[in-house]
């Protein structure tokens, strides 16, 4: 009657303490502060890096997709958790193991007057088949132990997606510091140029009387802190260098960067979307969603752990004294117990472990809160960055223009002798400077427009409906 009861509580066993997962209570907003109204929808493609039109970003980014070690090392932890969940998910069914044994013993042939009768020879033969203790999971202790082992995998699987999506901007983001350290090497060297044409022109100004020493001695000045400025361009150069060949796993010396120059970077347009999207788009955000379900069934299986445990065992097969007859009916034995388990007092560890396991999963709540928030300021800061970095960039190229007219005006009076040396000097040093800034301007522009590909999760997914339209 008791193994009845037993099946009974079987068939009708359940995930009855599954615990749903609780409500964040976001203030998910209809817009970012930040979009501009009527904003043509064009959100991010898959395929995002070839809006800036450079076929060598490509082949980076394409090539550091499959080779870069971070991104393997998160495939590694996704095979491992899976695994995890396939240890976890083994106790939701019975471990079966089969065996067979030959039994050969003697028994003694002295009866227990000392006589001796003679002494017989035993062989007995035996195959098994034994169902090793098997938990019922009527409370579902053992199922959402698995579903949490499954929910820590997806969240790898996104860890894996969030390690991608940085390693990819780190990609972009070094190439166009490549650029803008070769854009700015040339700037020195056409500066330098320049200087040292200044230069020629006031000697000649103090060969014929009309300059002197001290003038010299200025626009010198002026031509070496120039050339000392171009070491340290070199240098960043070079690091960016090395650190593309970091990612995409390859030694510094079998890397060759071409490079080129910012004005030949197509600047891509992308739009946020809403912030609804986000949710579903951003890998974090996934990554955290997933972690606070595994939490949450972990709450549930330790609320489980209040409750009876209920386990069976069973065991059946052959045995025999004769190998011809060991598998015949009259050879066959089974055996087939049930037990229950009520835990009373354990100390407190029971409820400990439950006690631990909900702060833990508010622990992750309050971090997938944050996530999502901090998500929302991501977008917001990289479409302001993109914004004023395009204003920079436009006042910057009016302050270049100004001030190489002014440059040329300038020289070409000290050519013709009427200029002042002091506002030669100016006007070429405040050339020098406003064409080293536009060039780190246009970089800003650049990183910022990553920026917001980064706080976006990448690229998405075509919509359906955009997919129908365009049928």
């Amino acid at each position: 009657m008791f193994l009845l009861g037993l099946a009974a509580v079987a068939a009708s066993a359940g995930c009855i303490l599954t615990t749903d997962l609780p409500d964040p209570a976001l203030d998910i907003p209809a817009g970012y502060k930040a979009t501009r109204p009527a904003t043509p929808d064009a959100p991010p493609t898959l395929d995002w890096w070839r809006g800036f039109r450079s076929s060598e970003l490509t082949d980076l980014m394409e090539e550091a997709q499959t080779v870069n070690l971070d991104i393997a090392a998160a495939t590694s932890r996704i095979i491992q958790a899976d695994q995890q969940a396939r240890i976890a998910g083994a106790a939701l069914l019975p471990s079966i193991s089969v065996g067979g044994q030959e039994t050969y013993s003697r028994i003694s042939g002295s009866s227990s007057s000392g006589l001796s009768i003679g002494g017989r020879e035993v062989v007995n033969y035996s195959s098994t088949l034994s169902a090793a203790s098997y938990e019922i999971d009527f409370w579902g202790k053992n199922r959402d132990a698995a579903r949490a082992a499954e929910e820590t995998a997806n969240a790898n699987r996104f860890d894996r997606d969030v390690v991608a999506l940085t390693t990819l901007s780190s990609v972009a983001n070094a190439y166009f510091q490549v650029l803008a350290s070769q854009d700015r090497i040339r700037t020195a060297e056409r500066n330098i140029a320049s200087a040292a044409r200044v230069l020629e022109a006031i000697k000649q100004r103090l060969n014929a009387g009309t300059g002197s020493d001290l003038d010299v001695a200025q626009q010198e000045s002026v031509l070496a802190n120039q050339r000392a400025a171009v070491p340290p361009l070199r240098e960043i150069l070079g690091q960016n260098i090395n650190a593309l060949a970091t990612l995409v796993a390859r030694p510094p010396e079998s890397v060759k960067v071409k490079g080129g120059s910012l004005n030949r970077i197509a600047v891509p347009r992308v739009t946020p979307g809403l912030p609804s999207e986000l949710l579903t788009q951003r890998p974090d955000i996934r990554r955290q969603e997933a972690q606070l379900a595994s939490a949450t069934a972990n709450v549930g299986s330790a609320r489980a752990q209040f409750f009876p445990s209920i386990q069976l065992t069973g065991q059946g097969g052959y045995q025999s004294s004769a190998l011809v007859a060991l598998f015949q009916p009259h050879a066959a034995f089974f055996s087939l117990a049930g037990g229950l388990t009520q835990p009373i007092f354990d100390g407190g560890r029971i409820l400990g472990n439950f006690e631990y396991t909900r702060a833990r999963q508010d622990e992750l709540l309050q971090t997938y809160r944050k996530t999502v928030v901090s998500a929302f300021a991501d977008v917001d800061n990289a479409l302001i960055a993109i914004r004023q970095t395009t204003e920079k960039l436009r006042l910057q190229r009016e302050v270049l223009s100004a001030s190489r007219r002014a440059f040329e005006l300038s020289e070409q009076q000290l050519r013709a002798g009427t200029a002042d040396i002091v506002t030669v000097l100016n006007t070429q040093l405040t050339l020098f400077q406003a064409e080293d800034a536009l060039s780190q301007a246009q970089l800003a522009r650049l990183l910022a427009i990553v920026s917001l590909y980064q706080a976006l999760g990448g690229g998405w997914e075509p919509r359906m409906e955009r997919a129908g339209n365009a049928l």
